[in-house]
């Protein structure tokens, strides 16, 4: 990968966390789902990220991060008892998401907090260019 100045590496660390407060969002949005078959139940989704580094990484120590891939649980969808429930199967059982709201919120306020950190670091930087800049004047 080529050089990546602050800007470059802080954005891309932003789109991260988008993606990840997407998937959180998702994952709220379904938690209360069920459905007639283990298979068609809701499954939480984790994104995967990956180490990208500079070029010249071992000279400056930059590196960013990039979304690979979405993954999803494979944790098994809880089996309700609900005779009566349209989507039950014919043993009466409805199978809900594995989504877990109280880990989802956690993830929620961590992305929320990286996301912050990256705007401090963008502003900090621009900050300290203004500076730079004014010296010359």
């Amino acid at each position: 990968m080529k050089s990546l100045n602050i800007f470059e590496v802080s954005g891309r660390a932003m789109a991260a966390q988008q993606v990840r407060l997407n998937t959180v969002a998702s994952n709220l949005a379904n938690a209360s789902t069920v459905a007639g078959t283990p298979d068609e139940a809701y499954r939480a989704m984790r994104p995967v990220f990956e180490t990208v580094y500079a070029k010249a990484a071992d000279n400056n120590g930059v590196a960013t991060v990039d979304t690979v891939s979405i993954a999803r649980s494979q944790t098994a969808p809880e089996k309700r008892f609900q005779p009566h429930h349209p989507l039950a199967d014919k043993d009466g059982y409805v199978f809900a998401s594995n989504v877990d709201s109280n880990e989802e919120l956690v993830d929620m306020l961590e992305a929320s907090r990286q996301y912050q950190n990256n705007i401090e670091v963008l502003s900090t930087a621009k900050t300290l260019m203004l500076k730079t800049i004014s010296i010359g004047k």
